[in-house]
């Protein structure tokens, strides 16, 4: 399961909880996604909220925010490409599901790592309903990372992220290829099978960690 743990989510999660700076003429995708960037750092910094025994909360907290700016119904029908079409809508709402819990889980652990990167937003291209917010990791080597953020615009001037590209390598084309692998040589039922597993496996691990507190 090295898919779920790829490294383009990985540095796709420790650049949304970097420190932020943005451009003079930032339009709204850029301001709501560095506002939520924003309500991240203020959530890892409430004292209410710091240690263990106050992990679920903390990460119940972070949680809400996550679903306020990404679409993970757009990324994962992105992700399951053709194979999203066959699916009936039972079948949808399951694979929505699993997917937006098990990269919301893998965003929660990793944030919880943050050491103070930087974040600049760089520019901003509107296209429609369509949007790249244009960033740079600056990292505490001084090394610089590239990450675009795709945004759709929703309901009114609501704008989400649908896809993350670091160093021009897409989060969505790299579970794409994963999915569409698992389900070439196996089967559509085999790739929620290996979903439902790992969720499985993180909830032990939640249980695990709370037995400690």
């Amino acid at each position: 399961m090295n898919w779920l743990r790829a490294n383009a989510m990985m540095l796709t999660v420790a650049s949304f909880v970097a420190m932020a700076t943005a451009p003079a003429a930032a339009g709204v995708p850029t301001e709501q996604l560095r506002g939520a960037v924003e309500r991240v750092l203020k959530t890892l910094d409430d004292p209410t909220l710091k240690g263990e025994g106050k992990t679920h909360e903390r990460r119940t907290a972070v949680r809400k925010i996550a679903n306020e700016i990404f679409d993970f119904g757009e990324i994962a029908k992105r992700s399951l490409a053709r194979h999203w079409q066959p699916l009936s809508e039972a079948q949808r709402s399951e694979f929505v599901g699993l997917f937006a819990d098990l990269l919301e889980r893998s965003y929660i652990s990793k944030i919880e790592t943050y050491g103070g990167e930087k974040i600049q937003y760089t520019s901003e291209r509107i296209d429609g309903d369509l949007a790249t917010v244009s960033t740079k990791i600056i990292t505490k080597n001084g090394t610089e990372v590239p990450v675009d953020y795709r945004m759709v615009r929703r309901t009114g001037d609501h704008w989400l992220v649908y896809d993350v590209s670091i160093e021009g390598v897409s989060l969505v084309s790299n579970y794409r290829t994963q999915f569409n692998k698992i389900i070439q040589t196996s089967s559509y039922n085999e790739l929620v099978s290996k979903l439902k597993n790992k969720q499985d496996e993180l909830l032990a691990e939640d249980k695990g960690q709370k037995k400690k507190l």
